[in-house]
């Protein structure tokens, strides 16, 4: 089950969205320019990954932060990059531009804290937005519950496109994230479950004076759940048509 798109893009151009994602891109794309030996990947992810044993240790806190703009691979970066532009649009447009920025950093910062606590030896370099984008999940979750999100659902040799809302999608990688944190020792199989949890959490904690000025429950019962301005509507072409108020 993956998403590929939500129907309700964002009314105003969602510019802190889109130079987070710039910004990952160039990173990623300078480390492959510039990063031709092993030595030289080894020191960078050691001045600039999360190392959960230099911060036990006092030292490198601020990989915390630097660590968020860094990914161990194209499919690493392409995907986080898709979450955050499917979800980050409409918070972005909600909080407004500087409060999601620091929303978004404050969210990825706590869930490299989060993965640290799980497993505060671990000499294991952890990359990755996932955590910051996971914040940005949570909170979209509180605010848009019944947004309709597209996942492409593939089981062996079936697959299909299905709307759904979010509460759905959301809630099952929540899931997800908190029973393979369970099942798996602290980022083992490459993945920091633990920050992705934790991220989530974080995100809609932070969201929550927002959505108690939006009017809590009478914010939901307004927008029924969706972002407050009209659906994208998707024909056989595949490409979006915003109706104009």
């Amino acid at each position: 089950m993956f998403p590929i798109r939500d129907h309700n893009p964002s009314e105003r151009v969602p510019f802190v969205t889109l130079t987070l994602i710039a910004i990952n891109v160039v990173v990623f794309l300078a480390g492959l320019a510039l990063l031709q030996t092993d030595r030289q990947l080894s020191q960078f992810y050691f001045d600039y990954a999360l190392l959960p044993a230099r911060l036990e240790a006092g030292e490198n806190y601020s990989a915390l932060l630097t660590s968020i703009f860094l990914h161990g691979g194209i499919m690493h970066l392409g995907g986080n990059m898709l979450f955050l532009w499917i979800f980050g649009d409409n918070l972005e447009d909600e909080m407004g531009h500087l409060p999601f920025l620091g929303f978004y950093l404050i969210s990825g910062i706590g869930a490299g804290l989060v993965h640290y606590a799980s497993d505060p030896g671990s000499i294991i370099p952890t990359v990755g937005a996932s955590g910051a984008i996971a914040g940005v999940m949570g909170g979209y979750l509180l605010l848009f519950p019944k947004a309709r999100v597209d996942i492409f659902l593939f089981f062996i040799v079936f697959f299909r496109i299905l709307p759904v809302p979010a509460w759905i999608m959301l809630g099952v990688w929540f899931a997800m994230q908190l029973v393979s944190g369970v099942r798996v020792d602290a980022g083992a199989g490459g993945v920091a479950y633990w920050a992705h949890a934790g991220g989530f959490v974080i995100g809609a904690v932070l969201t929550v004076p927002l959505w108690l000025r939006r009017g809590a429950k009478q914010f939901w019962q307004r927008t029924d759940g969706h972002p407050p301005h009209p659906e994208a509507t998707y024909g056989r072409s595949s490409v979006p048509v915003v109706r104009k108020r």
